[in-house]
């Protein structure tokens, strides 16, 4: 069963750090800004590792594959190693410690939890049918739910989540969470719970999923805006294997 450890964590720290957040919107972006406006050339990177994905289940070759990485990464798998399970929300950690510290991104903190928020619902609600849905047996035959990989999909939506608050600011600093996201992917791998293709696709999806929460953002503002909100505000998704919840807190 996967820890709930690190899910407990970060609703710690975001309830934590809202409870000192202004929700105001002096850090917001206009609502006509690029960064909420759809492009195709954004689907491109998703599209391709969502493709090599499915096409992993499929194609001989590439089942060889996962078949031969894992058998070459076999001697690397540690039974019941979780840190797989709490690097996925390091780069979402981060942003928030970053803000905590005073390095500003693209939002506020009610912001950026919407967006954040968003990403994880819609990368829930493309990963669980699709596992329902494909039925794919676990490398360690756990279980019929391999593909795709939500600790992967998890890793990096918050992976593309930093890139997409820092990017302007601060290039490097953005494209720090994709390491780490792609080590929850090898970890995945090593802790025998899923294919490489899997891994491949739940990346892809977790991308694609935080660029439709930047282009939903115009709409999904407009469920929380209010013009006496003053106060702290926290919207906390979780997901885990079977279950997906939402933490909501605010004070007056």
């Amino acid at each position: 069963m996967i820890s709930m450890k690190p899910v407990l964590l970060f609703i710690i720290l975001t309830l934590s750090l809202g409870l000192k957040a202004q929700t105001g919107s002096m850090d917001t972006l206009s609502l006509n800004d690029n960064a909420y406006k759809f492009s195709v050339k954004k689907l491109i990177v998703p599209s391709a590792l969502v493709s090599y994905g499915v096409l992993s289940l499929t194609v001989d070759g590439l089942k060889t594959l996962n078949k031969s990485t894992r058998h070459e990464s076999s001697e690397h798998i540690t039974p019941g190693a979780k840190i797989d399970n709490y690097m996925q929300y390091a780069p979402a950690v981060a942003v928030y410690g970053l803000n905590l510290a005073g390095v500003k991104g693209k939002h506020n903190f009610k912001d950026r939890t919407i967006i954040y928020a968003t990403s994880q619902l819609v990368s829930a609600a493309l990963v669980l049918p699709t596992k329902h849905l494909v039925h794919e047996e676990r490398p360690d035959g756990s279980n019929n739910l391999s593909f795709p990989s939500g600790h992967t999909a998890t890793a990096f939506s918050s992976a593309q989540f930093m890139f997409r608050e820092y990017k302007d600011s601060n290039f490097w600093l953005s494209i720090s969470g994709y390491p780490i996201a792609a080590m929850t992917g090898i970890y995945r791998v090593f802790n025998d719970k899923h294919w490489v293709g899997d891994v491949v696709a739940g990346a892809g999806i977790g991308i694609l999923s935080t660029e439709i929460a930047y282009w939903l953002f115009p709409v999904t503002s407009k469920l929380f805006a209010s013009k006496k909100d003053k106060g702290a505000f926290s919207l906390v998704p979780f997901y885990q294997s079977k279950n997906i919840g939402l933490t909501i807190i605010k004070t007056f």
